[in-house]
């Protein structure tokens, strides 16, 4: 049997819009062009597919049976027709957040290559850039490559992307405000507020090491708040102290003052993600630009957790060398 894909079409979109007039605005044709559409596919398959009330458009026992074939076959319709045309989607790079160097990254690859098909996905600290990559939702993602709750996948590879150092935030009152630098020693036995790093996450175990690396408490305490509220939070305090990234776009306070630390200078070590079997064809360039782009100069100075040091080429460090 033969089934008409038009009719699957519309039987999949009265499913959807519960209503066969609804179906017929999403489709583009009359309310009697779709009744006609559905009552020869029930002719073909010798039942009804609805229950046509006042209220809506309900599917039988037959028709919940038959939505998801037909959802596949409008999907195995549309791939046929994507293989013979050579239609290429967009390349898709997942990033977590906005304020946020991978943000960045991506902008100034895009900035430098207008013509390139490419997405920027946000994700968030639900759906991480590196579960939108494990899902397939996304061709690659910018994310550290190690740690989390769950490790990425046999066949995803890795390559050094940027080493983002971090800064010392203090408001005006701090003990620390009218320095410029600080050594990452000197902030040893002093607590950090972090309430990011409280999600079990890639970026939580980043903070874990780097207080077992520097005797620096992290404070995962307190609401996940926005980085515009802990800017806040600093800016009234003379004692709360945060880790911001140089990346990004931390909100600016008049009266919040920004340390770099140094010897050695923690780094954030963002890493390009992708699958090892995705052949988009947008995808090398982009590995390519990472490749050439990489700040690899600044890893002598800085440190970056055991896991990570290989891929980025950072030396294992010593705290207050």
């Amino acid at each position: 049997m033969d089934l008409d894909l038009a009719a699957v079409r519309a039987f999949v979109a009265v499913v959807e819009e519960e209503q066969f007039g609804h179906a017929a605005a999403v489709l583009g044709i009359s309310q009697q062009a779709v009744s006609k559409r559905i009552a020869k596919l029930e002719s073909q398959l010798g039942t009804e597919l609805f229950d046509r009330g006042h209220g809506g458009s309900v599917p039988t026992a037959a028709g919940t049976r038959l939505l998801p074939h037909a959802r596949s076959l409008l999907a195995g319709a549309e791939a046929a027709v994507r293989a013979v045309r050579e239609v290429v989607r967009p390349l898709r790079v997942a990033v977590l957040g906005k304020r946020m160097a991978a943000t960045d990254l991506m902008e100034f690859y895009l900035a430098r290559h207008p013509h390139c098909d490419t997405e920027i996905v946000i994700s968030n600290m639900i759906t991480t850039s590196r579960e939108a990559l494990r899902s397939g939702i996304v061709d690659a993602a910018l994310a550290r490559a190690y740690g989390g709750p769950v490790a990425l996948p046999d066949g995803i590879v890795a390559a050094a992307a940027y080493l983002e150092p971090l800064y010392l935030l203090v408001g005006k009152d701090h003990p620390f405000a009218g320095r410029s630098t600080i050594g990452l020693r000197e902030i040893a036995g002093r607590p950090v507020w972090v309430p990011g790093a409280g999600v079990p996450s890639e970026w939580a175990d980043f903070y874990r090491d780097l207080s077992a690396f520097s005797g620096i408490p992290v404070d995962t305490r307190g609401p996940l708040a926005g980085m515009a509220e802990i800017v806040e939070r600093i800016a009234d305090s003379s004692s709360l102290t945060t880790f911001s990234g140089d990346g990004g776009q931390t909100p600016w306070h008049p009266n919040v003052r920004r340390l770099m630390i140094v010897d050695p200078t923690p780094a954030y070590p963002l890493a390009l993600l992708w699958s090892a079997g995705n052949r988009h064809p947008g995808l090398r360039h982009l590995i390519e630009h990472v490749a050439d782009n990489y700040n690899r100069d600044t890893a002598a100075t800085c440190w970056v957790p055991e896991s990570d040091q290989a891929l980025f080429g950072v030396p294992g460090a010593v705290a207050g060398r």
